[in-house]
């Protein structure tokens, strides 16, 4: 018997195997409601910081906070377009998601947005999912599980440094690596951190970089996809991201298949 608090909820955590079907229907379900704010349009409003904020936004993180904060009283909360408690920092789990990840192309409109959702255990993504909902790629991994797009399992691309073709990322440092790998070209920049990740995991790109302004709520979906395809996300030093820290902000990013990644950082050493 599933031990449950007063108000119904489960009251432990959950595996990665249980968290995935709910990050996946509660993120198809808020995708609609995206899709719809795309199509019909979305107020634009600036938050404190000057990034803007839509509609579609909050409409979408109310409905993923109503789908999953009920599941468990073992769970916490944090979300870009939430009010952060400490309450979290209590919890050994913590679902982490951004209702709109890339809200500058979805007021663009060019469909460079995902929905991204994950469960945090111990500092680390046990299980997330990612939902581009202008063409339905769906991404999801979980710990020991594997990653997958629309089904189809997703393979990083390996292999020595020199062999690296396409990189994706912030020109300075697309152009500090260019140094060393003269022949690379630079990937379209995306709207979105989490779909530039996604990329990575996919082998679309063969590595890619992050200015030092991501939050938990931009890679932590994407983290656990591209470990479990076969990757690394870590900062430029080469450090594992600790997730549900007080300060969820993080360093440079890189990230690249596990192989290369240790050489890609290295590119890197100036910045630590």
């Amino acid at each position: 018997m599933i031990e449950k608090d007063g108000a119904g909820r489960m009251a432990r955590g959950l595996s990665a195997g249980e968290a995935l079907p709910l990050l996946i229907e509660a993120v198809r379900e808020a995708g609609e409601i995206g899709l719809g704010f795309a199509r019909e349009g979305a107020r634009v409003f600036d938050k404190a910081d000057k990034s803007p904020v839509t509609e579609a936004d909050l409409a979408i993180d109310a409905h993923l906070a109503k789908r999953l904060r009920h599941v468990s009283s073992a769970v916490g909360w944090l979300s870009e377009e939430a009010v952060d408690t400490a309450e979290r920092l209590d919890k050994q789990q913590v679902w982490v998601v951004d209702p709109i990840d890339g809200t500058r192309g979805f007021i663009a409109g060019n469909g460079e947005w995902v929905i991204s959702a994950a469960l945090v255990e111990a500092g680390r993504p046990l299980a997330g999912v990612l939902l581009r909902p202008s063409n339905g790629d769906l991404y999801t991994g979980g710990r020991g599980l594997g990653a997958f797009k629309n089904g189809v399992a997703l393979n990083a691309s390996q292999g020595a440094l020199a062999a690296i073709r396409t990189l994706a990322g912030p020109k300075p440092m697309f152009d500090l690596a260019q140094r060393a790998l003269p022949r690379v070209e630079r990937a379209s920049s995306m709207s979105s951190l989490a779909l530039r990740i996604a990329m990575v995991a996919e082998g679309s790109v063969d590595g890619a970089f992050a200015s030092g302004s991501s939050h938990d709520w931009d890679i932590a979906a994407a983290d656990i996809i591209l470990s479990e395809a076969g990757g690394l996300l870590t900062t430029v030093a080469g450090r594992d991201i600790v997730y549900n820290r007080p300060d969820p902000v993080h360093r440079p990013l890189v990230m690249a298949g596990r192989e290369r990644q240790g050489a890609l950082v290295a590119l890197f050493e100036g910045m630590n």
